[in-house]
C-alpha cells in the first residue's frame, strides 16, 4: 500500500496523517499489477532469516511505485508477481504488517474468498480479553487491532449499530476490569460500539453445550484472537463463546482437545443447517506475540481463516515452537497457506 498527497502527489510507503507540504489527508493507493524489477539470491543465514538460500525481489506496481519483498520462490525480471486465493474453508492466509493494520485485513479477508457485509448484517466480534493489562504485554487483543476491524466493517457496508463486542470472565476478575485496562473498552465506546458481557446474556443448550444467544442471533461472528507462542490461541478464544460453568464442566471431563473439536464440529453443522449458526471468520494479531516465559517478540503478522484450528496450526509451524496437544492431529501439509510462505516468515522464537 502507498499514500498520495491529492494536491501535490507526492506519494508514501506509510501513513502520515497528512501531506507535510500541503496539511491534507493522504490517499491510500492500492498496487493491482506488480512485476518484478529485480532478483537477489541470499545464500547466508541470520537470525530472522535461518533458511537458505531465499529470493529478495524488487517489486513495482503499475504506479511505479518500487519495495523489495522476500520469497522463497525464484522469479525472472519483469515476471508477474501474484499471490494465490482461495475459496476453501480450510485455507489459512499470512499476511506482513508494516504500518497499516488495515491493508492487512483487507488482504486477508481477500485471499480466502472475500466477505459478505451489509447494512442488516449483525456482527458479534469475540476479542482475546482475559487479564486486566496494557496492551504492550500481549495479553489482550490490541485496541488498535480491534479498532481497526470495526472501521474495516464499516467501510464494507456494516451499520455501527449492529456491531458487538462481548466477552466473559472464566475467573474472578471481573470482565469489565479486563476490558478497561486493555484499551478495548475505549475503542467501543469512541465507535460507540456496543460491549456485552456474555456471561449476563442467555444461553441456549446445545448437545453438550450451553452456548450465548447472543452467537446464534448474529449472522456473522468475527473471532479477533492476539496468538501467543505454544498455545492454539485462536481456537482457545472461541470457548468465551460457552457459559462459564459449561465450559469448566466439559475441561472436568474431557481435554480443551476434544472440547474444541466436537465445539467446531457443532457449530459447523449449524451453519449447514437453515437459520443455524453464524459463520466464524478467524481474524488473528501476531504483530507482537507473547512468548512462554511472557516477554514478547515482535512478527509483524496477522492470519486470516474460516478454519481456527488450522490457522493455529499454521502459526505454529512459523514460530517453530512444540505443538499443544489440540493442535498434533493437524496435518499442516494438508492446510491451504495463502498469502506468505510459511518459509519466508519461519524463524525460532526463544521460548
Amino acid at each position: 500500500m502507498f499514500y498520495q498527497c491529492p494536491k501535490c502527489k507526492r506519494v508514501w510507503q506509510y501513513p502520515l496523517a497528512k501531506c507535510p507540504e500541503c496539511f491534507l489527508g493522504l490517499e491510500r493507493m492500492k498496487s493491482e499489477k506488480i512485476k518484478v524489477s529485480g532478483v537477489s539470491k541470499v545464500n547466508i543465514p541470520t537470525i530472522l532469516h535461518p533458511k537458505t538460500p531465499y529470493f529478495v525481489l524488487l517489486l513495482e506496481d503499475e504506479n511505479g511505485n518500487k519495495w523489495v519483498q522476500k520469497s522463497v520462490k525464484e522469479y525472472k525480471i519483469g515476471e508477474e508477481f501474484k499471490t494465490e486465493k482461495s475459496d476453501s474453508k480450510d485455507a489459512v492466509a499470512v499476511w506482513r504488517v508494516k504500518y497499516d493494520i488495515l491493508e492487512g485485513i483487507e488482504k486477508l479477508v481477500e485471499l480466502i474468498g472475500g466477505l459478505k457485509v451489509s447494512p442488516e448484517t449483525k456482527i458479534l466480534i469475540l476479542p482475546t480479553l482475559v487479564s486486566p493489562k496494557h496492551s504492550y504485554f500481549a495479553e489482550n487483543t490490541s485496541p488498535e487491532f480491534l479498532g481497526t476491524t470495526i472501521d474495516y466493517l464499516i467501510k464494507r457496508g456494516a451499520k455501527i449499530e449492529n456491531i458487538k463486542v462481548a466477552g466473559q470472565s472464566f475467573d474472578e476478575i471481573p470482565i469489565e476490569a479486563c476490558a478497561k485496562k486493555s484499551g478495548l473498552l475505549d475503542i467501543c465506546l469512541k465507535n460507540k460500539v456496543q460491549v456485552l458481557d456474555l456471561s449476563k446474556s442467555n444461553f441456549a443448550k446445545k448437545d453438550n453445550f450451553e452456548i450465548s444467544e447472543e452467537v446464534f442471533s448474529a449472522d456473522l461472528l468475527i473471532n479477533l484472537p492476539i496468538l501467543k507462542v505454544g498455545k492454539a490461541s485462536a481456537s482457545e478464544n472461541l470457548f468465551r463463546q460457552l457459559k462459564k460453568e459449561n465450559y469448566l464442566g466439559l475441561k472436568y471431563l474431557s481435554s480443551e482437545k476434544e472440547i474444541i473439536e466436537n465445539l467446531l464440529k457443532f457449530l459447523l453443522a449449524r451453519q449447514s443447517e437453515s437459520k443455524g449458526g453464524p459463520p466464524i471468520l478467524t481474524l488473528a494479531e501476531a504483530q507482537n506475540v507473547q512468548k512462554r516465559d511472557k516477554f514478547v517478540a515482535y512478527l509483524g503478522l496477522v492470519f486470516g481463516s474460516f478454519n481456527s484450528l488450522n490457522l493455529d496450526r499454521v502459526f505454529a509451524e512459523i514460530t517453530m515452537t512444540k505443538l499443544p496437544e489440540i493442535l498434533k492431529n493437524v496435518k499442516i501439509e494438508e492446510i491451504p497457506i495463502l498469502g506468505r510462505k510459511v518459509e519466508e516468515l519461519q524463524y525460532e522464537i526463544n521460548e
